[in-house]
């Protein structure tokens, strides 16, 4: 058993492991020995937080999902225009690309949100590991399921507050945030896949066009 007082350190440090693991080896190639050998600790520690290798995956696909909102509400405060909380929520969710190989996987508060952090290649990867795996997986359908949902309120209620102010015009935020998280998870796929746009940019600029659509007013 761990010692007192090192369980969320512990929990965090072994989520983390698991991420890196599947990252570098994919979900298939995760195995409970590879990653108490990340995380630096007995393959017991890993048993004694996470009963086997489908609880672990689970656990660590939801820290992955969270991981994204935690990043957007740190950020996002209530003096931003509605403009300024989708370039945030976009920046999170699509992020632009950036040469960070050297750094590691955190996805833990334990730090504090300003230390938290996946590199630009290794969200691409867990992306298509864990999505594929969601295809035939119940319980990671429900994960993703559930992330979502929760992603397309926010967004619908930072257009909501853009109608409000005058700064936006949405006829429908609910499916103007559908087709907005619909586009960011096809955007990523094609990041995976090195299907470039037609002019050879960063695909990002695709969903901040779609943004900006709807902008007016005074912005």
């Amino acid at each position: 058993m761990p010692k007192l007082g090192m369980e969320p350190i512990r929990r965090a440090e072994v989520i983390n492991a698991t991420l890196t693991c599947i990252s570098i080896y994919g979900i298939d190639g995760m195995t409970l020995d590879k990653v108490a050998e990340h995380a630096d600790c007995s393959k017991g520690v890993v048993t004694y937080y996470f009963k086997n290798k489908d609880n672990l995956t689970v656990e660590a696909f939801k820290a992955f999902m969270a991981y994204y909102g935690q990043m957007i509400q740190a950020e996002i405060e209530s003096t931003m225009t509605p403009a300024e909380m989708m370039d945030v929520t976009l920046k999170h969710i699509l992020t632009p690309y950036r040469d960070d190989a050297d750094k590691k996987i955190n996805v833990s508060q334990l730090d504090g949100t300003e230390n938290m952090y996946i590199p630009y290649e290794d969200q691409g990867r867990l992306f298509v590991q864990f999505f594929s795996k969601a295809a035939i997986d119940p319980t990671l359908q429900e994960v993703v399921s559930k992330s979502y949902m929760a992603d397309l309120h926010g967004i619908a209620k930072i257009f909501d507050y853009g109608n409000k102010t005058g700064h936006m015009s949405v006829e429908d935020s609910p499916s103007a945030a559908y087709g907005l998280l619909a586009m960011v998870v096809g955007l990523s796929f094609f990041r995976v896949a090195n299907i470039p746009p037609v002019n050879g940019e960063d695909n990002r600029y695709i969903c901040e066009d779609y943004v900006n659509r709807f902008k007016g007013g005074s912005l």
